[in-house]
């Protein structure tokens, strides 16, 4: 996976095309953080490089047109920096906390994204027949452990598809292989990564789906933090 590490510089210049949405971004992040309970990260460099630069390092393992579902919206990292940079995604946002959704709907509608917000939990919309084995790509970052948000994310993606995970350094995989296996998906592979100016080791965790997720996952009523599968 070494040749899918990402192209900082060229993120770079991909944000730099896009400035006044991203500028704008920031602006409601930072106006509204108080509110929303958003994010510790506020001052500019920072959010530059450990939210949005971050978030656009998946950005290449993002196929043209396709449909992708975030796990945890939160604050929207890393699915609207990536909805900012590639018009051609169409996503679909998916939070439990109304006030977070609020705040999601307000930055999709006020830059033009093409996304949509669900408030709902992660185990719910994997049990919802039209979310359920949908979606190209399934995203999440800072959301739970990795056999955890296996459960959360597998469920959603169809066959052939991908889900992909925003880690930091520590590797989670081995702990993980048996989920991946008992949810429908292959192996694990990550991909490491320094963020530029010395802002922290990161790695994207991905599996491709190769089979149907069996029905009795994901499991709901907090099982798949409280008892993983491993």
């Amino acid at each position: 996976m070494e040749n899918k590490k990402p192209d900082f510089v060229r993120l770079t210049a991909l944000i730099s095309e896009k400035r006044a949405l991203f500028e704008e971004f920031y602006r409601m992040l930072v106006r509204e953080n108080a509110a929303y309970n958003l994010t510790a990260i506020v001052e500019e460099r920072e959010v530059f490089h450990k939210h949005f630069l971050d978030s656009l390092a998946g950005e290449h393992l993002l196929g043209k047109g396709a449909r992708v579902a975030e796990v945890g919206s939160g604050a929207g990292f890393p699915s609207l920096p990536l909805a900012i940079v590639r018009s051609d995604l169409l996503f679909t946002l998916i939070e439990s906390t109304s006030k977070k959704c609020a705040f999601l709907k307000k930055v999709v509608g006020a830059l033009g994204l093409h996304a949509e917000v669900v408030t709902m939990r992660a185990e719910d919309a994997g049990r919802d027949a039209s979310m359920r084995e949908t979606f190209d790509a399934v995203i999440a970052r800072a959301v739970a452990p990795l056999p955890a948000l296996a459960e959360y994310c597998l469920p959603l993606v169809r066959v052939g598809g991908e889900m992909i995970a925003w880690k930091g350094s520590e590797d989670e995989r081995p702990a993980a292989r048996r989920a991946a296996t008992v949810l429908g998906g292959g192996t694990w592979e990550a991909v490491r990564y320094a963020l530029p100016e010395g802002y922290g080791e990161r790695m994207l965790v991905t599996c491709k789906k190769m089979r149907p997720t069996p029905s009795g996952y994901p499991r709901g009523q907090g099982k798949e933090r409280k008892s993983p599968i491993v």
